[in-house]
């Protein structure tokens, strides 16, 4: 297979593998700072690089975990609140090898939104590079983020944009369901 077919299969057939998927096998920090390496080639306005990640693997999925549920818990009234979800925050996390936390600080040298597109072209690498090495991936932004600041130790101009899970899977490669392009450009000539 060529290069460019390798590449832009890659692009045609990532999509989000969510934890339920994942199997019970590590992946080493060698390859998730490998994965990361690939998402620090994103660009960025001004080369001002606004990514830094914090990764959890190991033991500290379960203080991730707990975390989560605990924001969970406390920023849902109690007539809302559901053990199911609260169960599910956990297990979604145990249940992956490892979740990076996407974080951003903000230079102030450009335009935050230019920041935050340079971050989603930071993640698009980190998905691009694990589903080149068999790894599946899943962007998640709960509604709980900002509750993050403290447990991820951000000053204050940085802020936690998602979380991105990953663990090595069996699922069938398949394409993303996609609106037709040609309803999505318009072309102006003269």
């Amino acid at each position: 297979m060529n290069t460019e077919k390798i590449i832009l299969d890659n692009i045609k057939y990532r999509r989000s593998i969510f934890p339920v998927s994942y199997i019970d096998q590590d992946i080493p920090d060698e390859i998730i700072k490998e994965l990361l390496t690939y998402a620090n080639y994103a660009p960025s306005h001004k080369l001002t690089q606004p990514w830094f990640f914090t990764v959890f693997n190991g033991e500290g999925r379960s203080a991730l975990a707990d975390k989560m549920a605990e924001l969970y818990r406390a920023q849902t009234n109690e007539e809302q609140f559901l053990q199911k979800k609260y169960d599910n925050i956990k297990e979604k996390i145990l249940k992956s090898a490892a979740i990076v936390a996407i974080n951003i600080a903000y230079s102030g040298i450009v335009p935050e939104w230019e920041e935050v597109a340079a971050i989603g072209c930071a993640a698009q690498n980190l998905w691009l590079a694990a589903r080149a090495k068999g790894i599946g991936g899943y962007w998640s932004t709960p509604g709980t983020l900002s509750g993050l600041k403290d447990f991820l130790q951000l000053g204050r101009n940085e802020a936690c944009l998602g979380l991105f899970y990953l663990g090595y899977h069996h699922e069938k490669e398949t394409t993303g369901l996609r609106k037709p392009i040609d309803e999505k450009i318009r072309w102006i000539k003269s």
